[in-house]
């Protein structure tokens, strides 16, 4: 069965608190399997026999908004396309070793031709943007207190809402779940050979 992680955007923001474990017992609901969180800040893994992200992402904003009374979008990854995300080098060595931080924001869509030109054309001095697909990853010359761009700043200028994580949160989850998909691979192909 197919392994996803969701990124919840702003779960735990403007006075609203969800525990992780609350957050595991809602997705249980939803008749997902193995639910796990990983840090307290809306990443959620679980299987689902569904083959479609976009479905998936459409029902749990849907309970979610339900159950907690306001809006979670919702961003869903296989853990295939997750190992991807983190194994992709936007930027040198040398740029991610001068830099403050590198964020990886995940979107539902890719952005238009428009819009990444948009972003692309902005003159910031202390961070650097590249898109790949449904991802953008920031690279940050300063803290975000210190900088002169922001997350809401970021979703105007390509039209879409995003959620931000730290490159080793998601190299993490990466790792922590490819492994489970290897180990479960060859489990499998142990039962057949016997």
């Amino acid at each position: 069965m197919p392994k996803y992680v969701a990124f919840l955007r702003a779960i735990n923001v403007g006075g609203h608190t969800v525990k992780m474990d609350y957050l595991r017992t809602l997705f249980e609901a939803l008749g997902f399997t193995n639910v796990e969180t990983f840090i307290a800040s809306g990443n959620v893994i679980f299987d689902s026999p569904s083959r479609s992200s976009k479905a998936l992402e459409k029902r749990i904003e849907a309970s979610l908004e339900l159950t907690l009374g306001y809006a979670v979008a919702t961003f869903i990854r296989s853990t295939s396309e997750l190992a991807e995300v983190a194994s992709y080098t936007p930027f040198s060595d040398a740029k991610l070793n001068s830099a403050h931080a590198l964020y990886i924001g995940f979107m539902a869509a890719t952005p238009s031709d428009a819009a990444q030109q948009k972003l692309l054309a902005l003159d910031l001095k202390m961070d650097e943007f590249q898109l790949n697909g449904r991802e953008i990853y920031w690279l940050r010359g300063a803290s975000f207190s210190d900088s002169e761009f922001s997350g809401a700043r970021l979703e105007k200028t390509l039209g879409l809402q995003a959620t931000m994580r730290n490159v080793t949160t998601v190299k993490k989850l990466a790792a922590k779940y490819s492994m489970q998909d290897n180990e479960a691979s060859s489990s499998k192909v142990e039962r057949v050979r016997s």
